[in-house]
């Protein structure tokens, strides 16, 4: 990454993303708390953690498409304020967790300098931002969990995580550059490379 400045068309991707992910988390808040709570909430509540990679697909997302410093903590903030000004049932306590959870998941490509954009980086940034969610949720909601519970759901959450936002967002990012739609960004134009 050459500049590190932020461009037009940069600030109104990353918006769009942010707009379009804050819609979807405030869907997916109604899943957690509907199906998915119904379905683990009796049996193994740490399972419903399954779907929870959604949630942290911008902040790994984002900076592979816009590969400029911030992308992530932007992106994931502006998402969270969407779904708190829809409604989400956390409340403005989601405004901590999308700064939190961008922030880790821009730690990953901090670590690499912001020059590595590949599969590995992707991963990384995804299990940070990962670890990062579960930690928050098992000191504000799960804190009286069973040892074995909360292993169990720092490893899905960051299994998700990794599925979800680690290699959903590689692979999201390279089939949107071969459409051409990033040709604008660094992204797109290094199809091969990404």
């Amino acid at each position: 990454m050459n500049d590190h400045r932020w461009r037009t068309v940069d600030i109104v991707v990353a918006s769009i993303l942010a707009v379009t992910f804050g819609v979807i988390f405030w869907a997916w808040g109604l899943l957690w708390n509907g199906p998915a709570g119904a379905i683990f909430g009796a049996t193994f509540p740490p399972a419903a953690a399954a779907i929870y990679g959604v949630w942290l697909l911008p902040a790994v997302l984002a900076p592979l498409i816009i590969r400029k410093a911030g992308a992530g903590i932007y992106t994931e903030l502006v998402a969270a304020i969407v779904s708190a000004l829809l409604g989400t049932s956390w409340g403005i306590s989601v405004l901590w967790y999308g700064l939190a959870e961008g922030a880790a998941g821009e730690l990953g490509f901090a670590l690499g300098g912001y020059k590595r954009w590949g599969l590995g980086q992707s991963l990384i940034a995804s299990v940070l931002a990962g670890l990062t969610a579960a930690g928050l949720d098992l000191y504000y909601y799960y804190a009286d969990w069973q040892t074995d519970w909360k292993l169990a759901y720092v490893g899905i959450v960051v299994a998700s995580t990794v599925l979800f936002a680690g290699i959903g967002g590689h692979y999201l990012t390279k089939a949107l550059a071969g459409t051409g739609v990033l040709d604008r960004f660094p992204s797109g134009r290094a199809r091969d490379l990404v």
